[in-house]
């Protein structure tokens, strides 16, 4: 026997081995991270979303803005929701619902076998506790329940029933939003939980949030519904809308949403690669002129500022065409609206704006000095240059000094709350598509305190609150009609534009069904 050429052979034979062996392990590892045809269908299930918005409460008792209340509907529900893409409402966390002949008592039966996102039970004691719970803090959106809702009982772990003040026709739509959502019982219970990620029942749970960075949203693995479409979907933070744009170029990010430039938006319908997609619904904006303060204070005041607003001009120097001039806070459209600012002060109408100046004691010696604020990044990029086109409307009265300040949204919100500014920019997405949304949470006395103007007016109060009980629609419009004229009479709040909203992507993603709420959904979206 040759023992040298055994050991040849031998060493070969390893020598083979170890090659299979290192070609095995490579492949592995080149498929654990992210290569070959695999991997591959494993990057398609993550979606990243770019915002250059900010989350404000993760609490759906003192939340009330759009993008928080995006973050809420994907990871809480409500006993019901709308059907994607639709205003028709449909069940949710409850199986069936009925109502009383006279309509103030709404009962709800649950589905069977509800959990909450980490695995702990839900039943109606907890639907029960989280309508309370926001009743009893009463923050900024409470009023969508507290001025609806005089109790909310559960016989039983399957039914909630609701004790109305008076009949609503559009109740349904009321409990698809944020403040009826059940939330888990690690929520404080009787303080606002602003930072607190343990979410509710919906088809997504929180996994990780850093404030003003990264949020990120996996399947809820206990959701009744069907299950997302992707596994992760991480949403990024960004400082402006040029950051934004930049990183859906780079493929950072694979959706642009709230907000991009309208510039932004006019070179990516042509660019290759992405596909824009326009978000239907009535989102609109407006100036908030504070009624107790200096000096907005003087009714005179706020007319003569209302008269001299050009909108067109906004529109066109600063929009470049996204929008149509808005006079009423209900938008173009929907049914009451009535165009009373048009009417009664027309657009740059600056000989009745110094005519009012007149009166209130100012003049090109003594001029009205107002602070002008607005936020930079909320309603995106665009903010600052309607802040400037308003100055300069205002001065060109030769009556009127303006300064214009700015402050972060969550500091903003913080001033708004208190009270603190006078005239300062807002925009209002629906929570539910009836002209009582468009009215009620402005200028009613009782539901209107998240706006800071300090609005109040007993005969507004009374025709919104005979108005919410009708269920003839020309009734309601007739009172809407005359609410909508006492607001272009009191002008806490002076209407500009109703906006257009957009969602940029790139390409390879689908399943993004627009909303008329135009809150995005999640669980819908997918590459591939």
């Amino acid at each position: 026997m040759n023992l040298k050429a055994i050991t040849t052979k031998t060493a070969i034979i390893i020598l083979i081995a170890v090659i299979i062996v290192a070609v095995v392990a490579a492949a592995f590892v080149f498929w654990k991270q992210g290569g070959g045809q695999q991997p591959s269908e494993a990057k398609a299930k993550i979606i990243v979303i770019g915002v250059t918005d900010k989350v404000t409460d993760l609490d759906p008792s003192n939340a009330y803005d759009f993008f928080t209340w995006e973050v809420l509907n994907n990871v809480m529900e409500g006993l019901v929701k709308y059907k994607p893409g639709t205003l028709d409402i449909e069940p949710g966390l409850a199986e069936s619902w009925s109502v009383s002949d006279d309509g103030k008592t709404w009962t709800f039966k649950l589905r069977d076998g509800l959990k909450f996102s980490d695995g702990t039970p839900l039943t109606a004691q907890d639907v029960k506790r989280s309508i309370d719970r926001v009743m009893k803090i009463n923050g900024d959106p409470a009023w969508l329940v507290t001025s609806f809702v005089e109790s909310v009982d559960a016989p039983d772990d399957k039914t909630v029933v609701f004790h109305l003040k008076q009949p609503t026709s559009f109740f349904l739509a009321l409990v698809a939003t944020p403040p009826y959502f059940p939330v888990n019982p690690k929520y404080a219970p009787d303080k606002i939980d602003s930072d607190q990620t343990a979410g509710g029942a919906g088809p997504f749970k929180i996994t990780e949030f850093k404030r003003d960075e990264v949020l990120v949203l996996e399947p809820n693995p206990y959701y009744y519904g069907e299950k997302p479409k992707s596994d992760k979907v991480i949403i990024k933070f960004y400082r402006d809308a040029s950051s934004l744009r930049l990183a859906l170029e780079n493929g950072e990010i694979d959706i642009a949403w709230r907000t991009l430039r309208p510039t932004d938006i006019e070179q990516f319908k042509g660019k290759s690669g992405f596909k824009v997609v326009e978000v239907p619904g009535s989102f609109i904006r407006y100036i908030c002129l504070n009624t107790r303060i200096d000096p907005t204070k003087n009714k005179l005041v706020r007319q003569a500022l209302a008269a001299a607003v050009d909108r067109k001009d906004i529109i066109d120097t600063v929009l470049r065409g996204a929008g149509e001039p808005l006079y009423s806070l209900v938008p173009n459209g929907m049914w009451s609206h009535k165009d009373v600012f048009k009417d009664k002060y027309g657009d740059a109408n600056l000989d009745l704006a110094k005519q009012l100046l007149s009166k209130a004691g100012f003049s090109g010696e003594n001029k009205l000095k107002i602070e002008l604020w607005f936020t930079p990044t909320h309603y995106g990029d665009t903010e600052a240059d309607i802040a400037q086109v308003l100055k300069e409307q205002w001065e060109a009265t030769g009556m009127i000094e303006v300064t214009i300040k700015s402050a972060e949204w969550g500091t903003y919100v913080d001033y708004i709350r208190n009270g603190q500014l006078a005239v300062y920019l807002l925009g209002w997405y629906p929570d539910y598509l009836d002209p009582d949304d468009y009215l009620t949470p402005f200028l009613h006395s009782q539901a209107n305190s998240w706006s800071g103007t300090g609005y109040a007016n007993e005969t507004v109060d009374n025709l919104l609150t005979q108005a919410q009980s009708i269920t003839d629609q020309d009734q309601r419009a007739s009172l809407y009609g005359q609410v909508q004229d006492i607001l272009g009479e009191d002008v806490p709040y002076i209407p500009l534009f109703q906006g257009k909203l957009y969602i940029v992507a790139r390409g390879d993603v689908n399943g993004i069904v627009p909303n008329p709420t135009m809150l995005l959904l999640y669980s819908t979206i997918y590459k591939g």
